[in-house]
């Protein structure tokens, strides 16, 4: 820390005393730049993240290069990275994509749906039943190989085209993704319009429907500063696993008004703040994440990084 003793930690009762953070960088992040990132830069971000603590890391997407040609390398990237003790779950749009994970030893794979028709529709070409219907035999296929399925659920409080997205929906296709075997859901706030008491009441209603807050992780963007406070509302219901993206990295390629994911030294910087466990080395982090804005060209937008890094400049 440039500053030691802060942020004070002043411990909540009503919130957990671990959080385990997804790390989306490498792959939500750099799938949204324009140029493409080497692949030793991408394996030397991931090794680095690893290094700052993050134990979770997906690494990269096996999605035909034609629709995400910033992770075409996806077969060269991962045995480059598989040698490291983190988890790195990588996402797998069908059953071809499912064959290239597991051929290379994956053990953690992500599918990922849309709580919205408009939406699974720009992103898959197909109706959200159409979608699940996909995934299905991918999940299955996956579970019987005792590999970790995720299910992202896009688009869950708001929808670029149809606007509000009715709480009673979402549920739905979370009860979907959870009866087809997804170990874990991801509600992706994928515009960035959540508030937090549209969290609560989503949570509300998804734990009453049998998707209780062990099962599930959040995955806020940060279009109207929301995310810090969305991620907090979630963390009072009992989420205990937030997605976020070093240095803020990643929007979404299909969504044109989405911004930035929430910065992983952001989400560290408030978690510390409340006295809750991450295992993640702040200090290790920011240098990480200073380094990829080197490679990228321009400075990163995560508020934690730049007063951090600003600070080591000036001290030096």
């Amino acid at each position: 820390m440039t500053v030691p003793g802060l942020p004070m930690a002043v411990p909540s009762r009503d919130l957990p005393t671990r959080v385990r953070i997804h790390e989306v960088g490498a792959r939500d992040g750099l799938q949204n730049e324009k140029a493409t990132v080497p692949t030793e830069v991408k394996a030397e971000f991931i090794r680095r993240l690893a290094d700052a603590g993050l134990t979770t890391i997906e690494a990269t997407s096996f999605v035909h290069p034609q629709w995400v040609p910033q992770l075409a390398d996806a077969e060269q990237l991962f045995p480059m990275v598989s040698d490291l003790h983190a988890a790195l779950p990588v996402l797998v749009p069908n059953e071809r994509g499912l064959d290239r994970a597991l051929g290379l030893g994956a053990r953690r794979v992500a599918v990922f749906a849309s709580a919205t028709e408009s939406f699974a529709k720009a992103n898959l070409n197909r109706t959200v039943d159409e979608a699940l219907a996909m995934f299905e035999p991918v999940v299955s296929r996956a579970k019987a190989d005792a590999v970790h399925v995720r299910g992202y659920l896009s688009m869950c409080f708001g929808d670029p085209w149809e606007g509000a997205v009715p709480i009673p929906q979402v549920v739905k296709v979370c009860r979907a993704l959870l009866d087809m075997g997804c170990d874990e859901l991801s509600l992706g706030d994928t515009i960035g319009v959540a508030t937090p008491g549209h969290v609560v009441a989503l949570l509300a209603a998804l734990d009453e429907a049998g998707v209780p807050p062990a099962t599930l992780a959040v995955h806020f963007h940060d279009t109207y500063g929301q995310a810090l406070a969305n991620t907090l509302a979630a963390l009072q219901q009992g989420v205990t696993t937030v997605d976020a993206s070093a240095g803020g990295l990643g929007g979404c390629p299909y969504a044109k008004s989405a911004t930035g994911n929430l910065a992983t030294e952001d989400l560290v910087w408030m978690l510390r703040g409340l006295g809750i466990d991450t295992g993640i080395d702040l200090g290790r982090l920011v240098a990480t994440s200073t380094w990829m804005a080197a490679q990228l060209g321009r400075p990163s937008p995560s508020r934690t990084v730049r007063a951090l890094s600003h600070e080591d400049t000036e001290e030096h």
